[in-house]
């Protein structure tokens, strides 16, 4: 995971938070990371600041959904949209935290992203400032930009606050346009920040690195900070093949069902006890 890294190769590579993005693009193959925001990408702060921007992608979305499903409800664009939005700031956020144990400014003016030419998704994501939080071991802990915290647990709620702070903005937005409740968005706001958190350690591809990412979620997710609707609820269980695996219990819905020939994923909180 390379979370230790020595004095000399951090000077090589200039430590800053640009160095940072340059070193977890290298480890990622899901989605791109870059600092610029090229023609066709968007600011967070546009469609927070415009929500009839929304419109216009769930309505990108309604026409994928049409050509994959023949059917595009509205609570699944609504949701669909809402999930994508969400894990920008949280992806962003676990990824840096993970690999680097760092954490960037969250605001939605320092974030961008970019949406699939098939799907409308995104699967590029920029990140525009420079400040960043860290311990007081990382080598560039002298950085003008640089902000350092006692230990992982104060970088933990560093973590939190700022994409509760993001999350924030956009339940004010989106829940006028969208119709959906703000519980359920605080709900996928928690889904968000979890999943990220755990998938940074997945991707690692071994059981010790998704083992670091499901610690990750404990450390940030270890209680239930309100309007976030639970601490972390990752847990194993035994999978079909007898092998234990991790798992975690969803707070929103996706409402994929309501597309023809679906049913409930499985644990979606209308199908599982809470």
């Amino acid at each position: 995971m390379n979370q230790q890294r020595s004095f000399r190769d951090a000077r090589e590579v200039g430590d800053g938070l640009a160095s940072s993005l340059l070193r977890v693009s290298g480890l990622q193959e899901r989605s791109e990371l870059r600092r610029d925001v090229p023609v066709g990408w968007i600011r967070c702060s546009e469609l927070l600041e415009t929500p009839a921007y929304f419109d216009e992608w769930r309505a990108l979305l309604g026409d994928w959904l049409l050509r994959e499903h023949d059917a595009a409800p509205a609570r699944t664009t609504a949701s669909y949209v809402m999930t994508w939005y969400l894990h920008v700031p949280a992806y962003v956020g676990a990824l840096l935290l993970h690999h680097e144990r760092r954490v960037p400014s969250l605001k939605p003016e320092e974030l961008a992203f970019r949406l699939a030419d098939d799907r409308p998704h995104p699967d590029g994501m920029a990140v525009l400032g420079d400040a960043f939080h860290c311990l007081p071991t990382d080598p560039g802990s002298a950085r003008p930009e640089a902000t350092v915290v006692r230990d992982e647990r104060a970088l933990a709620a560093v973590l939190r606050a700022r994409y509760l702070a993001h999350a924030a903005r956009f339940v004010r937005a989106y829940a006028p346009v969208s119709r959906l409740g703000r519980r359920m968005l605080w709900a996928a706001a928690t889904d968000a920040l979890e999943n990220s958190l755990w998938w940074a350690g997945r991707q690692g591809g071994t059981p010790e690195s998704e083992g670091a990412g499901v610690a990750d979620a404990a450390l940030v997710l270890d209680a239930t900070y309100p309007p976030l609707t639970s601490a972390s609820t990752l847990r194993l269980v035994e999978g079909p093949d007898g092998h234990r695996e991790w798992t975690r219990r969803r707070e929103s819905c996706c409402f994929s069902y309501l597309l023809p020939a679906e049913s409930e994923c499985d644990g979606c909180p209308r199908t599982c006890s809470r």
